[in-house]
Formats: C-alpha cells, structure tokens, sequence
C-alpha cells in the first residue's frame, strides 16, 4: 500500500518547519516567537507547522524573512505561483528586466487571477522594490556580493 500524496500544507510545512529550526526557531516558545516575528497568531502557526493549513498570503514574505527562506519557493509550496509560473520568471529574458511592464501585466502573465494573491503580489513587488532602492542607497560604491547577499 502507498502512502498518500502529500496536501499542499504538509509540503509547505515540510520546508517551512525545518528552516525555522535552522534560523533557531527549536525548544520552549518556539511557535510563540515565531508567531511574534511574522505576525501570524500562534495557533496560525501551531496549523502550518502540523501541515493542517497554509498561512495567508500576507504572511509569505514575513515567514521567509524568519526563516531564510525563498519567497518563491513559498509561493509556489503554498500554491500560489505554478512551478511553470516560476520557471517562466527565470527565464524572462534579461533585456525585458528594464522594460515598462506593470505589476498588473505582470500579474497577468503569470496566470494570477485571484484578488488576494494578485494583491500579495502587488505588496510584495512594491516591498521589493523599496529594499532594493534602499540597499542600493547604502551599497553605492560596495561591491558585497549584490543586493540578494545584502538583504
């Protein structure tokens, strides 16, 4: 007999729980400070980390601040970006980075067609954009390895 596949809430949290512990999320409060990092309730978190429930979208980029995790990947575990969606991401051509594409066209082009996700998508482009524009205030002229390895 086969084990079942996996629910979308058990992979996420099959990446989620392990990364937390390795950003030092282990012992006595665990869930609490990490309720407490993301802002996510800690019953929130009691679900996502027993794989019974994925985190709202809001909570994405939050979580893979904590735990040092890829939004991407989030995305994707949680369902809210396809693994195709991803992949055609990566392979945009580098010359369309500085084209005059919106966020919405962008949006579209994925396939994102839920208003919430299409409004995380939003948040999280815009949250982007800002660290980016900061970190390039104070990196002008440092060479550390880019603004990924500075964050």
């Amino acid at each position: 007999m086969t084990d079942p596949t996996p629910t979308r809430a058990q992979r996420f949290a099959a990446i989620v729980v392990p990364a937390a512990e390795r950003a030092g999320y282990t012992g006595h409060g665990a869930k609490a400070r990490f309720a407490r990092d993301t802002g996510m309730t800690e019953s929130s978190v009691g679900r996502m980390w027993a794989g019974t429930a994925l985190p709202e979208a809001r909570f994405y980029e939050s979580i893979a601040a904590a735990t040092g995790l890829d939004v991407a990947t989030l995305l994707v575990e949680g369902g809210i970006l396809s693994p195709e969606s991803l992949q055609s991401l990566s392979e945009t051509d580098r010359t369309q980075v500085g084209s005059s594409i919106t966020v919405e066209e962008a949006a579209d082009r994925l396939g994102i067609r839920d208003t919430v996700v299409r409004e995380m998508f939003y948040a999280t482009t815009e949250r982007l954009k800002r660290l980016q524009d900061d970190t390039s205030d104070h990196s002008a002229g440092d060479d550390h390895g880019g603004t990924a390895a500075q964050m």
